[in-house]
């Protein structure tokens, strides 16, 4: 019964997430750091950002994540929370 709920919302949700390509470097980065943990929108894709290590359970690890943003190919917005186990990447 909630399924179509959450469904009619999904839109929305995705109208408030930021995105990536739509903000400096530094305002991502910063937006990481302030919140503690964000996911942003990255292209064709979305990923959870976290500002540090804190925000990763026992079985993962921060590692660092680089992201296109509006003024750079590459930039560094804070971590991602690895499974420890996942050695692929």
């Amino acid at each position: 019964m909630s399924l179509p709920l959450v469904l009619a919302a999904m839109p929305a949700l995705a109208q408030d997430m930021p995105n990536s390509l739509d903000m400096t470097c530094a305002a991502a980065s910063a937006l990481v750091q302030e919140r503690g943990q964000v996911v942003m929108a990255t292209g064709s894709d979305f990923q959870r950002l976290v500002s540090g290590p804190g925000y990763c359970d026992a079985e993962h690890s921060a590692t660092p994540r680089w992201i296109r943003t509006a003024d750079q190919s590459q930039c560094l917005v804070g971590y991602y929370c690895r499974d420890r186990m996942d050695d692929s990447r």
